[in-house]
């Protein structure tokens, strides 16, 4: 499952598929020159049309939308604390140049348990993420993580970092293994980019957790508007939708 979930890394980039459309059609040229013209043109066209914001931002949405921004404020007492998932930091390189921890665009992963532990003193804090990487490089998410919370001044006595999990699947089934029965006794959050959450959510309830999502890092708003054009954005959001989708179909064929 691992090697499969950084294969759909690739195949999930629109540009990888319009690279090798592009090259079916150079191939062609000197065989079928007009239909490798066309080919090319299409392409092209492709490419522009990928830029228009609101087509992946309409992927986005509907799985933002699955659950509320957040729990009543009367339900998060009940609550023994959080499962933070992973895959909130960039490549190590930078931490191991400079010192500093490098977060990505899905940041409130990380910052938002901050808050949280502040107003909830009671509450524990486990964050799962190891190396997630094809081409390891030594340095796991959870080394980051601790680094990070030691640096937001979070009372490390509360926090239990699990560095094994590579994929969703593996961070439900490290996170049941490390809380043993307290994770179906015990109400937990479960914090991790809302587009992210059904799949999280999903794989969490198979192994049993008792958990409440509690979902971060929105990319979407109400709407958007229809001529809202930035290519390089656009063709993230594009992965970034594909790959959960795709990752959604693929879990559930294997649960």
């Amino acid at each position: 499952m691992f090697v499969v979930s950084k294969l759909l890394s690739a195949i999930t980039q629109p540009l990888f598929w319009l690279a090798l459309w592009w090259l079916l059609a150079l191939l062609l040229l000197g065989k079928k020159p007009r239909a490798a013209k066309r080919m090319l043109w299409s392409g092209l066209v492709l490419l522009g049309v990928l830029g228009f914001q609101a087509l992946p931002d309409a992927l986005l949405r509907a799985l933002e939308r699955r659950y509320p921004a957040q729990p009543m404020a009367a339900a998060l007492e009940q609550h023994a604390g959080m499962l933070v998932l992973g895959g909130a930091v960039e490549h190590p390189a930078s931490w191991q140049a400079h010192g500093q921890v490098p977060l990505g665009q899905s940041a409130e992963r990380m910052t938002v348990p901050v808050g949280l532990m502040r107003q909830h003193p009671q509450w524990q804090l486990v964050f799962s993420g190891g190396e997630g990487r094809l081409l390891a490089t030594g340095i796991t998410e959870g080394q980051l993580a601790q680094q990070f919370y030691t640096e937001q001044g979070v009372d490390m006595a509360r926090v239990q970092i699990e560095q094994g999990a590579r994929t969703t699947r593996e961070n439900a089934l490290r996170v049941a293994q490390t809380l043993g029965e307290r994770c179906s006794q015990q109400p937990w959050l479960l914090v991790t980019s809302a587009w992210h959450m059904p799949r999280s959510v999903a794989e969490f309830e198979s192994v049993g957790c008792k958990v409440t999502p509690y979902p971060v890092d929105f990319r979407t708003g109400t709407h958007t508007a229809w001529y809202r054009y930035h290519m390089a954005d656009s063709l993230l959001r594009w992965q970034v939708a594909l790959h959960e989708w795709l990752g959604q179909l693929a879990y559930a064929l294997t649960r």
